[in-house]
């Protein structure tokens, strides 16, 4: 912005002309202004002018001030400025465009290139103010003409300027260090406007999304910030809307998947935020997320080992329970029969004498194949532990259902099972119980189908049983003895 001031009179611009062509040599000029020593408050500045009678009224000016020092050097070519610079001691440069070895705007580019930190207040005459205007327009703090120079307004502007450039400084620093922080920390961050467009992403955000802050500020945050629900495939609600409509924290919806611009997909939680002025009013919402692709597959992991055997990834008691139980709600609302099938291999205990445990091991893991291979999809083979396996047959018609899939069972698992280049042969013996009648729940149904199958290993092996009141009778009676 260009200064206004009362004009000095033409006469005394002439006398001050004058009385400084009679003063001024031709080298550098240090001058220190006003009542106080040069110190901690003194001001310097540096004037960068070949005009001696601009340099005798700016001290004349500066001389008038009784608030606070200034201290005035002045140089006439842009190279001894840029010298002086490479020393402290400059709060401020005036700068002349037209100099003996520099002219125009670049003489402006080259200080500011110099020393980008020092407010610079350009000096013009009315004919180059167009000039002037292009310096501030590329980072002078302000121009002022030469005929506007007085006691009131330029010690004024010359402190708004170092002020301003120490506000900008400060302002940038901060913004730096939000921006090291932002970029620092692992979690993606994106913010957005109040209209829901994007304005800033980091870097991890960047690198989540597959767009740069570049591309992305001014995009809606729907085509930048693409989320579906990991279990239906929709489009997950959008979190910014919640945290602007409701002007609260929110979190994201479970099992949210965030797709990337290349369609890559990773799970991710995350909360939304809004952002108000300083009256309150919410202009927009900041969002904080990040990736738990691993941590959601160690707990998926973790899960599923809670839930299945490590030998033979078949399910556990535990899951076992958990599908009889299923399966007898289902029976009653359809009126079907679940079946459950206890079964123990004959004489494993000799192979795993005879062979080793590792030999055994492979062996029950060929019986699962097996048995997995006798059962339809709906059904669960589970292995109990050592060589008990227990099969839920979710739903049958009537009991001989139950005693063919027995039948299978044992002639699946008679014939030889070849183990690193040994053949090895083996039998099983099978309880069965049916929903309802030998208990009415999994505890039950599984209890009821163990004595049975200890009664058919007692007939002789390689067959089934179903059970019996009887049965339970006896192993009552033993559980006495």
């Amino acid at each position: 912005m260009c200064a206004n001031a009362q004009s000095w009179r033409g006469s005394s611009r002439q006398t001050a002309a004058a009385m400084q062509r009679n003063t001024i040599s031709a080298q550098v000029e240090q001058t220190r202004l006003g009542p106080v020593a040069v110190n901690e408050s003194t001001l310097g500045v540096l004037l960068i002018s070949d005009d001696a009678a601009d340099g005798w009224l700016i001290r004349r000016v500066l001389t008038e001030q009784s608030d606070s020092a200034w201290r005035l050097e002045r140089v006439r070519r842009l190279a001894d400025g840029l010298d002086r610079l490479r020393k402290p001691g400059i709060a401020a440069i005036m700068l002349d465009l037209f100099l003996p070895d520099s002219q125009g705007i670049e003489t402006f580019e080259a200080l500011f290139e110099a020393a980008p930190l020092v407010p610079i207040l350009v000096l013009a005459d009315r004919k180059n103010e167009s000039i002037a205007w292009q310096a501030t327009q590329r980072g002078a703090q302000d121009h002022i003409l030469k005929d506007h120079l007085d006691g009131y307004w330029l010690p004024r502007i010359l402190r708004s300027a170092i002020e301003r450039k120490a506000a900008e400084e400060a302002l940038f620093i901060e913004k730096e260090r939000a921006q090291v922080t932002l970029n620092s920390i692992g979690d993606a961050v994106l913010s957005t406007d109040v209209a829901g467009n994007v304005t800033y992403l980091n870097v991890v955000a960047e690198s989540m999304t597959g767009w740069s802050c570049e591309e992305a500020i001014g995009r809606p945050l729907a085509e930048v910030f693409r989320i579906v629900d990991g279990a239906t495939r929709e489009i997950a609600p959008n979190p910014m809307t919640r945290a602007v409509s409701e002007n609260r924290t929110v979190g994201l919806s479970a099992n949210c998947i965030l797709v990337r611009r290349d369609g890559v997909e990773c799970g991710i939680e995350d909360s939304a935020a809004p952002i108000h002025d300083r009256s309150g009013r919410v202009t927009g919402a900041v969002i904080v997320f990040h990736d738990v692709s691993a941590a959601r597959t160690v707990r998926q992991k973790m899960a599923y080992l809670a839930h299945h055997d490590a030998l033979t990834d078949l399910p556990n008691r535990m899951l076992l329970s958990d599908r009889i139980e299923n399966a007898i709600a289902l029976a009653r609302r359809h009126s079907k029969q679940p079946a459950v099938l206890f079964l123990d291999l004959d004489g494993f205990k000799h192979i795993n004498d005879s062979y080793g445990h590792l030999f055994g091991d492979k062996l029950l893991q060929s019986v699962a194949q097996r048995l997995m291979a006798c059962v339809r999809g709906s059904d669960t083979v589970s292995r109990q532990g050592g060589d008990e396996f227990v099969v839920l047959l979710s739903e049958i018609e009537r009991p001989g259902d139950a005693a063919l899939s027995a039948e299978k069972m044992l002639l699946s698992l008679a014939a030889p099972h070849r183990i690193a280049e040994k053949e090895l042969h083996i039998t099983a013996s099978i309880g069965i119980s049916i929903y309802p009648k030998d208990g009415r729940d999994a505890e039950a149904l599984i209890r009821r189908a163990d004595t049975a199958m200890y009664c058919a290993k007692s007939k002789g092996r390689n067959s089934y049983e179903f059970s019996t009141d009887e049965m339970s009778i006896s192993a009552g009676e033993r559980q006495l003895l």
